[in-house]
Parts: C-alpha cells; structure tokens; sequence
C-alpha cells in the first residue's frame, strides 16, 4: 500500500481546486456543486464551504447526485438488488454552471453516468468535472477540467479514498 495524499495534501488539493474554480467563474454566474455519491458527496460539501468562505457574495447551490441506475456496469458487478439513494437536489439547475465532484476519475464511466443523470434534470449551461485524483486508464474520451493529483497506475492496482466523515480516516492509497 502506498499513501499518495495524506490529510493535509488532500485539504490543500480542494483549497486548489477551489482557487481555480473562482478563478473561472465568470462574473454572474450561477454556480452549482454536485456531488457524486458517495465519496464525491463529501468531497463535494468541503469544497463547496471552501468556495462560500473564498466568496461569500457568491450565491452557491451544493447537491448530491446518486447514480446507481444510470450505471452501465451494475450486471458486471453483480447487484441482485442495487442500493439507490436519494438525489438531492432542490434548485433548478437550468442555465446554472455546475461542478460535478468526484474523488477518482479512472474509466469515465462515473461520469457518464453522473451526465447522464444530470441533464435529466435540466439543461445546465455548461458543466465541469473536479475530481481529487485522475489515475487515468480512460475508456470514454471524458476528462477533468479540475483536478487534485493525477498519477499514472497499474491499471490492476486499485485507488482508494478514504474520508474522516466516512471511514474515520483521512488519506488517498494506492492498493
């Protein structure tokens, strides 16, 4: 097992990701962030307080996405019965620029999905992609606009994320 990021690097990723995310903004813009379940959830709540504190005059929505039956690999993995839970997003998200978060960007396929399920929602003006890491290994041509490390794996290693308010720790490995 190799740490990639520790708590500190993954504070400091978001605090970046969050300055470029300002920095794009165009002047009134209505900005959204969504994050993807389940980690991308909470991921998608710290950089949403750090982008209120970085621009408190800034109107920003936060969301969750699940999506689960927008999946095209839940007979590949072998769900009988898949956990669905709740989108919770209460505000129009037309005309809006949305960010979705996530914390691994591998395939593509969570992001496809995440689109998928966004735009039957609405049409957002424009949506852009953060993610704490980018190991690569793309199958769809789909890639971040926001990232926090990107690093080249195995393509048999597996990257995991672990968040305190999930798993009661706080790093990024490489397994």
């Amino acid at each position: 097992m190799e740490i990639i990021l520790d708590k500190n690097q993954i504070a400091r990723q978001l605090d970046i990701i969050a300055q470029q995310i300002i920095h794009d903004v165009p002047p009134g813009a209505s900005l959204a962030i969504v994050g993807i379940r389940s980690r991308g959830e909470t991921l998608g709540r710290r950089l949403h307080k750090k982008l209120q504190d970085l621009s408190p005059q800034m109107d920003i929505d936060y969301g969750t996405l699940d999506i689960t039956l927008y999946r095209d690999d839940l007979n590949q993995m072998g769900y009988q019965q898949p956990t669905v839970r709740a989108t919770e997003i209460d505000f129009n998200i037309d005309d809006r620029l949305i960010v979705l978060v996530d914390d691994v960007l591998n395939t593509g396929r969570t992001a496809r999905a995440a689109l998928d399920a966004l735009v039957d929602l609405g049409r957002p003006h424009a949506i852009r992609l953060a993610v704490l890491v980018d190991r690569g290994h793309r199958e769809l041509p789909i890639s971040p606009d926001y990232t926090g490390k990107a690093i080249d794996t195995p393509s048999d290693k597996r990257v995991h994320v672990y968040l305190h308010e999930v798993d009661e720790k706080e790093e990024v490995v490489v397994e």
